[in-house]
């Protein structure tokens, strides 16, 4: 387990969920190299789509800026000796107004 060797960036996963990516984050450093970081990121995403549902995205790297929106309660930013991972499930924003003249026509139909 990761609990002490792990550097908690941001997160606001409950604990439970929080004990699983960093249960399989060690998982996928037993299993794959650190200079395999998309390898890393794969087996972490495909684990918690099974787990929780699609829409989970990973990314793992050494450097790496992001700016994403994701659903609350799944997110979470940690790092692994030289290695950082960000882990969250991806939220829909709101839909984007409508361009073709017919906005009122939708607060009709409803």
């Amino acid at each position: 387990m990761l609990e002490g060797k792990a550097v908690m960036g941001e997160t606001d996963m409950k604990q439970t969920m929080k004990e699983d990516a960093l249960s399989l984050a060690s998982k996928a450093l037993d299993c794959f190299d650190v200079t395999e970081p998309t390898q890393i990121a794969r087996f972490i995403k495909k684990e918690f789509d099974s787990s929780y549902g699609s829409g989970w995205q990973c990314i793992v790297g050494t450097h790496f800026g992001s700016f994403v929106t994701h659903c609350s309660g799944c997110f979470i930013h940690f790092s692994v000796g030289s290695l950082t991972i960000l882990l969250f499930k991806g939220s829909v924003g709101e839909p984007a107004p409508r361009t073709d003249g017919l906005a009122n026509l939708d607060s009709i139909v409803k």
